[in-house]
């Protein structure tokens, strides 16, 4: 089978193998071709067991049909295989989603850590700008406080210049 491109480009090449004997395993998956223009969609998805894409005679290709578990009759043992497979391939997908939101709440949390500690880190900040400040007007009311009781007793000795005058004048 060969695939090639509308500008004649071959992208893909699946050849007959050799030596294949009639143990070999089954290969399931899932293929998709698009076309980049819309011309098609195919899309095929086959579990890896018993009935899948290779089996039957040889130059026999079977196609797959999209199954749920409603639709699978278990009172067979293909179809029973075909409800594992089909709750095999539904639990992998559960758990790779479970993956990728543990993954996302992961990057969740450590944002918020992150963001606590940035929070913990401005408080932390601005508590010392304010200590630093209170620090510095404790500093000035003291230096004004001096000012002004050294300006009172400046007044006060200048006052008392005049007041010892009249106590003499007055004996």
């Amino acid at each position: 089978m060969r695939v090639t491109g509308l500008g004649g480009t071959q992208y893909v090449t699946l050849s007959e193998g050799t030596g294949i004997a009639t143990d070999s395993t089954v290969v399931g998956g899932e293929v998709e071709f698009k076309s980049v223009a819309g011309y098609f969609s195919l899309k095929s998805s086959i579990a890896a067991t018993a009935g899948g894409l290779f089996l039957g005679q040889p130059a026999e290709l079977q196609a797959s049909v999209k199954q749920t578990l409603n639709s699978v009759d278990i009172s067979t043992v293909t179809g029973a295989n075909r409800a594992i497979d089909i709750a095999d391939g539904a639990l992998a997908r559960i758990n790779s989603i479970r993956a990728d939101l543990g993954a996302v709440q992961n990057r969740f949390q450590s944002t918020i850590s992150n963001l606590t500690t940035t929070a913990e880190n401005l408080t932390a900040a601005r508590s010392r700008i304010q200590d630093a400040d209170f620090a510095a007007e404790t500093a000035a009311l003291t230096r004004a406080q001096i000012l002004q009781q050294a300006g009172v007793a400046m007044l006060a000795q200048a006052n008392a210049l005049p007041n010892q005058v009249l106590q003499l004048l007055q004996r």
